[in-house]
């Protein structure tokens, strides 16, 4: 019997009519779009590359990322759009590693020489790079320069601290941490002080919060409890997209769906914070 063929679902959530729009269905696996600040294109990764989907003709071109040929679901883009963060092995070394390459395409400089390291958020001036990493056993939330250099610890709690994301006015990071039991949304000073939780739900893992442009608004994705482990955010499993106010608040369900890693990794909001990019998943006989 032949495996079932799995299809991957692009989507567009609109705020203002609470409807989830179909955009594209994909063949293969396709996940965590990123959309461009002039709001014409998303970025996902797929098969180890980047792409480039025109929102107008529905078609993708791929990035040339020279010898980043294993780029997982971890990119972001520069708030000018120029050039984009992403986080990828190369064939002589898998483990994941954070690089820069222009969005135009080229080779990728490399940030962090330590590994493995997943690039979640850029801050709005483009001088420094947020990050999941773990070093000597333990995941936490770090800061490194673009330009590279020394990477700066934000948390040290025991357990997963990952998707860090800077606010749309730098003063901020949003991140998710299994710190109290299970995955909650949190947020801490862009140094790492006053570190605030976020969310309590007590019947659900809340993993990568995305603040909108606007500053008003994050959306992230909860898996059941009891469904996955807190420190696990695996692919096709029934999740909801939930949003709370940025200032804390009961969390609305917009959506719920057939997804989790790959659905919506990295901000994703479009430039007028009305609407945001995610994909789910299906299985065809």
């Amino acid at each position: 019997m032949a495996e079932p063929k799995l299809v991957s679902v692009l989507r567009i959530y609109d705020l203002e009519t609470g409807s989830a729009q179909v955009i594209k269905e994909f063949p293969e696996r396709m996940e965590a779009p990123n959309w461009t600040p002039d709001g014409k294109e998303l970025v996902y990764n797929s098969g180890g590359g980047i792409y480039r989907f025109d929102l107008a003709t529905k078609e993708s071109t791929k990035v040339d990322t020279g010898s980043c040929s294993f780029c997982n679901n971890d990119h972001v883009l520069s708030a000018d759009g120029s050039w984009i963060a992403i986080s990828a092995g190369t064939a002589e070394v898998r483990s994941s590693r954070v690089w820069v390459v222009p969005l135009s395409g080229g080779e990728p400089r490399l940030i962090t020489e330590k590994m493995p390291s997943y690039l979640h958020g850029i801050s709005p001036d483009g001088k420094t790079l947020a990050y999941c990493a773990e070093r000597n056993g333990n995941f936490d939330v770090y800061t490194i320069p673009t330009t590279g250099g020394e990477e700066t610890r934000l948390t040290t709690a025991e357990g997963l601290d990952d998707g860090p994301e800077y606010s749309p006015d730098g003063k901020t990071i949003w991140f998710n941490s299994v710190r109290t039991g299970l995955m909650q949304a949190w947020k801490m000073d862009a140094d790492g002080a006053n570190q605030t939780q976020m969310t309590f739900n007590e019947d659900m893992n809340s993993w990568f919060p995305h603040i909108s442009p606007d500053g008003k608004k994050a959306v992230y994705v909860a898996y059941h409890k009891g469904d996955v482990e807190p420190g696990a955010h695996p692919a096709n499993k029934n999740i909801e997209l939930r949003m709370i106010p940025a200032e804390g608040g009961k969390p609305e369900i917009l959506l719920k769906a057939f997804g989790g890693q790959g659905t919506m990794n990295v901000n994703s909001w479009s430039p007028c914070s009305k609407r945001f990019a995610f994909v789910t998943y299906r299985f065809e006989e």
